[in-house]
């Protein structure tokens, strides 16, 4: 399967065009209202909340971006929308907020976080907000198990798997522990070097470590 034209015509703004030394932060509103005003595609991370709600955050805690700490998945949407961004008067939003802003003017590359544990809930809230959006998307993962449940539940969507040179990093212990009973299925393992390719491209990652900052180029994912 080929990539759709409309994906590869632009450059993607990774987490939205944010630019901390102008006060704009990853996955804020900022960020995705700068990428429209320059034309770009959006990447955007989303994590599900205590409720089932879908929000625009890369990191599963509060802490480094944002005021406030503690589990996203612990928390209510609600809550996480009072949340502020450091140092700024935005405030964190959910996946339809994001739809709403974009409002089809660009394309939204969408990845699904997850933590290997067979919990389809956050691809199930992702097709209801999609189900009624108009505007090009596209979705992806980390966890094949999430990458078939947007084939199972948005097949329409063109869809991937990322992948990373390696997973030897503290935070992928979840992913070899998170074998789920009905949907067990292991990390994907990519052989170093190289990359695993997929229907929308391919990538290659590495996530932040704790502490680094908003502006890291540690994590490309």
């Amino acid at each position: 399967m080929r990539a759709p034209d409309w994906l590869t015509a632009r450059p993607v703004a990774h987490r939205g065009l944010h630019d901390l030394a102008r006060g704009i932060i990853e996955n804020m509103p900022g960020a995705a209202q700068a990428a429209i005003d320059g034309n770009f595609s959006i990447e955007c991370d989303i994590q599900l909340t205590a409720d089932g709600e879908a929000m625009v955050h890369h990191d599963d805690a509060l802490g480094r971006l944002t005021e406030g700490s503690g589990a996203l998945l612990g928390k209510t949407a609600a809550e996480l929308k009072a949340v502020k961004f450091k140092d700024t008067s935005e405030r964190m939003m959910s996946l339809g907020d994001l739809c709403a802003l974009v409002d089809g003017r660009v394309p939204l590359v969408i990845e699904v976080k997850s933590h290997f544990d067979g919990d389809r809930k956050l691809v199930t809230r992702m097709a209801e907000v999609l189900a009624s959006y108009s505007g090009p998307a596209v979705g992806m993962s980390f966890d094949p198990d999430q990458v078939l449940a947007l084939r199972e539940l948005m097949p329409e969507l063109p869809r991937g798997i990322i992948a990373q040179r390696d997973y030897d990093d503290d935070d992928w212990k979840e992913a070899d522990a998170g074998a789920a009973p009905e949907h067990a299925v292991s990390a994907p393992r990519a052989s170093a070097p190289g990359r695993i390719s997929s229907p929308i491209g391919s990538t290659s990652c590495r996530r932040p470590r704790p502490g680094s900052p908003a502006t890291s180029s540690a994590c490309r994912c």
